[in-house]
């Protein structure tokens, strides 16, 4: 399903959709795209649609988003990170890093043997 003239008022800009869903809202430049996209108090993930991919490596790190898909949408794959910012989430889970939310790191000590 694509919504099209989406606007920040409508549910669709606001909230997080799941599913087959697509919102399109028309903006007069990347630096309106990255404020409309970043005024979300969801951060899941952000998907960037251009032919210029130089403009999009500088625009993915100004993307508050757990996950950012340029010319595609959410691809998944156990080695990657996947997960949230702000109220989508917090932490990773899947990959090196998504590990690390699981684990209960230790740090052990050990001196000499006390003797009597």
């Amino acid at each position: 399903t694509l919504l099209d003239h989406v606007t920040p008022d409508m549910a669709a800009f606001r909230e997080e959709t799941f599913g087959p869903v697509a919102s399109v809202t028309r903006v007069g430049g990347a630096e309106e795209a990255i404020e409309l996209a970043n005024r979300t108090e969801y951060g899941l993930g952000a998907a960037l649609w251009t032919s210029d991919l130089d403009q999009a490596r500088r625009l993915v790190p100004l993307l508050d988003a757990g996950a950012v898909f340029v010319n595609g949408m959410v691809a998944s794959d156990p080695r990657l990170p996947f997960g949230g910012i702000k109220k989508s989430g917090y932490g990773r889970e899947l990959g090196s890093y998504g590990i690390r939310e699981f684990v209960n790191v230790k740090t052990v000590w050990f001196g000499p043997a006390v003797t009597a």
